[in-house]
């Protein structure tokens, strides 16, 4: 291989600046960093969210609101939902409920809302209940199970 083998290939590089070496090279005596000041000085460097010494954005807005930590979140799911994807005398619980796609991710529980009617006796277990579903369920000859 010769270097009249070599192709010539598209690949742009930007020189780097050099700054520092004279007034001739047109970058000299500052070198950039203008006249005095925080940022002409070495070792200079700030935090992302430095506001040049006023009162940062983060601080002057008001804190609200608070989020409990040990705060339980459900599934909901609605009564008329589980009349469609159930048949009749069926168990409707975490498992038969996944199965069906009505609840996706895992969370503290199910919580059964009385939202539509319900035709068919059903067992339905969960970990809360509305009253209006509770009704509903034992209404049509069902039985409402609260698991802890």
């Amino acid at each position: 291989m010769n270097l009249t083998d070599a192709k010539k290939t598209n690949l742009k590089r930007k020189r780097r600046r050099i700054i520092g070496r004279g007034t001739g090279s047109g970058r000299g005596k500052t070198a950039a960093k203008g006249h005095k000041g925080q940022r002409a000085r070495s070792g200079y460097s700030v935090g992302a969210f430095f506001e040049g010494g006023q009162m940062p954005l983060i601080r002057r807005i008001p804190k609200r609101g608070f989020n409990k930590p040990q705060k339980r979140q459900f599934n909901i799911v609605n009564l008329s939902d589980i009349n469609d994807a159930f048949e009749a005398n069926s168990i409707v619980d975490v498992n038969a409920l996944k199965k069906t796609g009505l609840i996706k991710n895992e969370f503290d529980g199910i919580k059964i809302l009385g939202n539509g009617n319900i035709t068919k006796p059903l067992s339905v277990y969960a970990h809360k209940f509305s009253k209006s579903a509770i009704e509903k369920i034992t209404k049509n000859g069902g039985k409402v199970n609260i698991l802890k």
